[in-house]
């Protein structure tokens, strides 16, 4: 599945519209501490957090993230949308909360590692 067929399902909303979102998902994590997201996410997943400053974007390049999710109806600071779009890094968001978010990810056969 990609990220444009989630994002439709979904009905995320993309805040980067410039940035392709036909990349494959190949998971999920969900987490707000970068470290944890450092040490166990794995390539292709779909990031679920609240956090919106500009580091998110660096742990996405890092770890080689499909994008990010932000829950709750949060929206990214202007500094991570910069970013974003010149690391080409999809941000998404949703009015769901985490917990819900993972569910229906998990439901759509998203699954965590």
């Amino acid at each position: 599945m990609t990220l444009s067929d989630l994002a439709t399902r979904l009905e995320l909303r993309v805040f980067t519209p410039g940035v392709p979102i036909e990349r494959p998902v190949g998971g999920g994590y969900a987490s707000d501490l970068l470290s944890d997201v450092i040490g166990h996410a794995r390539k292709d997943d779909l990031w679920v957090t609240m956090q919106v400053h500009p580091n998110i974007v660096a742990v996405a390049v890092l770890k080689d993230l499909a994008g990010i999710v932000l829950v709750g109806g949060r929206e990214p600071a202007a500094e991570t949308l910069a970013q974003a779009e010149r690391e080409k890094v999809p941000v998404l968001g949703t009015a769901l909360g985490a917990f819900e978010l993972a569910g229906r990810l998990h439901g759509m056969g998203v699954r965590g590692g």
